[in-house]
């Protein structure tokens, strides 16, 4: 009777390390695998960051603005050696009556990039890594540029001006902004000065 007593005891004892065995494999496989399944998450279902990045990027217009156009048989398209270079250096600002434009509330544009409106005249960005782009910003200049409309993302810098969307950007969330600015951070840099935003006509001295 005691030999069958401790027969079964060392069974049972036996059962209960199986068991504790399985029980801790499981849990290091989901401690493996949980990381995983929230890195996918945070990258919209895509494979890094870059590519969720980019594809907020096209789908919020970006290209629109700050990417150059050129010429083709079915107009205008992006010029995409250019790529969210802003509004080029070299092309002037468009010629029209500003002072009937800002008046009447109209807003005129070239190419998307140059716009006139009653704001003055504003110009898209370089949103390349070139230092003449957003190459100098760290992310949390990105993401307070597009959190409180502020140019390059510094609280004493004026206002972004239309047509930037910011105030409907604000409301990416974290880790899309970072996305963003991960992709904006892998395209190509390209040199390009964009000129300075210019008053409207009433503004100016004298007028």
């Amino acid at each position: 009777m005691q030999k069958r007593t401790t027969l079964i005891a060392i069974q049972m004892l036996a059962g209960i390390v199986f068991f504790s065995n399985c029980n801790e494999k499981k849990a290091e496989a989901a401690t493996t695998e949980t990381p995983v399944a929230a890195e996918k998450n945070d990258y919209g279902g895509y494979d890094s960051k870059e590519k969720w990045g980019a594809h907020l990027v096209t789908i919020a217009g970006c290209n629109d603005c700050h990417t150059p156009k050129k010429m083709s048989p079915m107009g205008p398209v992006l010029d995409s050696s250019l790529l969210l270079s802003g509004h080029p250096e070299k092309m002037p600002a468009p010629v029209v009556n500003r002072k009937e434009i800002e008046s009447k509330g109209y807003g005129v544009t070239q190419t998307l990039t140059a716009w006139v409106g009653p704001w003055g005249i504003s110009f898209a960005g370089n949103l390349t890594p070139d230092s003449t782009g957003t190459g100098n910003w760290t992310e949390s200049q990105f993401q307070y540029a597009l959190r409180k409309g502020k140019f390059k993302g510094l609280p004493n810098n004026r206002p972004l001006l239309p047509p930037m969307p910011w105030d409907m950007y604000q409301h990416m969330t974290d880790g899309e902004i970072s996305a963003v600015f991960a992709f904006l951070r892998s395209i190509k840099p390209i040199k390009n000065v964009v000129p300075a935003a210019i008053p409207p006509v009433s503004a100016l001295p004298g007028k």
